[in-house]
């Protein structure tokens, strides 16, 4: 009897150092993993933007003068040698433009009426004095010119926007036949028109000749380098890389251009900085069709923990050793990155024994169910072993499947709502008199990559987006 006491005393004792024991094996080892935020893909995002051409047609109406007349109309004469001279009127009708492809034709009707008055001359020679002047277009309907102007755009990837201006050769409807015999001097009238309509030309080529769109680019450019609050969601950052124009054709009075944009778009939740950059010349043509978008998700381990211990904290695991109970309470979980994909776990307990323990498992994407789960949650080496020593009782599986069970995060809403915020970013004014339209269609989940700050989440949407310029301030 004295011998079974000492036994029950021994073990006695030694159930009481098990039960005040503190559990707090040594961290996990972390390493950084193979993963770089840098590899995300570009995204390639083709915009057809429609920019109306009727501010520019009302400036080009603006610019053409409405009348033109010979030089000192009406006092003084052109002469044409020695033999005609002449003084004239010109209007001309509203203008009409029409394009297609790169090419712009800017045309209109005109009406002249002109004076003239012929005398002989032989060889130089004055042999007879002027003939009282001849009218034409004054008492009866005016003389009429169909006359008009091409023009050819062309963008550099400097964004300076070329326009090359032809004067087609005026084409005369009417003769203008003067004085007693009827001398036609619809061609001195037309060699008059053209020298005016050259001088229209050299003007319009020197205030539009090269416009240079680089400023109006660039507001674009930094509205896409902003950073734009998802509600709740985080935060969204284009992250723009490069711009190129890969179609540009004029239809009635919209000129479409097919924009190429490549970007990485960011989300992250915590508020980056706003990025300000020079916007890139112009990158090569590419025949890339569609809307294709990379983003990479940034979400904090404090939220994904705070998840866990809304459901998690306080939950209670009853074991049995033998005759002795075990009593196991989770106070508080904390997760974050191990490198190499996994993710640990840490738990602070109390109950038979208190203080921590880590597990370890991989995070993975249920498709179905649009849910990011921890899979293969196990103790981690060192927490094995340290409890094989002291609390070998918290093997029990019970533990690692409810924590399994736990470890899971909804992102459905998320997705859901995130479509519903980009679509509204997607559909804003980004400036003055420039809107944009757009729509994410699906958002595809490609890869989890724990980091030890952050756990990435890669994915991919596809939608449309379109930009739409109801007026241009060609004066930049």
């Amino acid at each position: 009897m004295k011998g079974k006491g000492i036994l029950f005393f021994i073990a006695l004792n030694f159930a009481n150092f098990s039960y005040s024991q503190k559990i707090n094996p040594e961290n996990p080892d972390l390493s950084p993993g193979n993963f770089r935020m840098d590899s995300l893909p570009n995204s390639e995002i083709n915009i057809p933007i429609q920019v109306n051409l009727k501010p520019l047609f009302a400036m080009a109406e603006k610019s053409v003068d409405t009348v033109f007349a010979s030089p000192g109309y009406p006092d003084e004469w052109v002469q044409d040698g020695c033999d005609t001279r002449y003084k004239y009127v010109f209007r001309r009708s509203p203008l009409a433009i029409k394009g297609s492809g790169n090419s712009l034709t800017i045309g209109f009707m005109g009406y002249y009426k002109i004076v003239g008055a012929t005398r002989l001359c032989a060889s130089g020679t004055v042999l007879s004095p002027w003939t009282p002047a001849c009218k034409c277009g004054f008492s009866e309907p005016e003389r009429r010119v169909n006359v008009s102007f091409s023009n050819s755009i062309l963008v550099q990837p400097d964004f300076k926007v070329n326009l090359s201006v032809k004067r087609n050769e005026p084409q005369p409807l009417d003769k203008c036949e003067v004085c007693f015999w009827g001398q036609d001097i619809t061609k001195q009238v037309m060699k008059g028109l053209t020298t005016e309509l050259d001088a229209s030309k050299k003007d319009m080529e020197k205030k539009y000749g090269s416009v240079d769109l680089k400023p109006r680019f660039q507001q674009v450019w930094d509205q896409l380098n902003k950073v734009y609050s998802l509600y709740g969601l985080g935060w969204l950052q284009i992250n723009p890389q490069k711009i190129r124009i890969n179609n540009l054709f004029i239809q009635k009075d919209s000129l479409n251009i097919f924009l190429g944009l490549s970007a990485k778009p960011v989300i992250s939740f915590e508020k980056p900085a706003d990025r300000k950059t020079n916007i890139p010349n112009m990158a090569p043509f590419s025949r890339q069709q569609g809307f294709s978008i990379f983003m990479d998700a940034v979400l904090s381990y404090d939220s994904l923990s705070n998840i866990m211990n809304m459901s998690m904290r306080g939950k209670e695991f009853n074991f049995k050793k033998g005759f002795i109970k075990k009593k196991f309470i989770i106070d508080e979980c904390k997760v974050y990155g191990g490198g190499f994909e996994k993710l640990i776990i840490k738990i602070r307990f109390s109950g038979t024994n208190d203080g921590v323990v880590y597990l370890v498992g991989k995070p993975a994407y249920d498709k179905e169910k649009r849910m990011i789960e921890i899979q293969d949650v196990d103790f981690d080496i060192k927490s094995k072993n340290f409890l094989l020593g002291s609390a070998d009782w918290l093997f029990d599986k019970k533990i690692t499947k409810e924590i399994s069970e736990n470890a899971r995060f909804e992102l459905g809403s998320y997705i859901d709502s995130a479509k519903t915020t980009i679509n509204q970013q997607l559909n804003q004014e980004l400036v003055k008199g420039v809107k944009s339209f757009g729509n994410i269609k699906d958002i595809r989940l490609i890869g989890i990559y724990p980091m030890q700050q952050h756990l990435v989440i890669r994915s991919n949407c596809a939608g449309d987006l379109s930009v739409k310029v109801e007026s241009v301030n060609f004066s930049l």
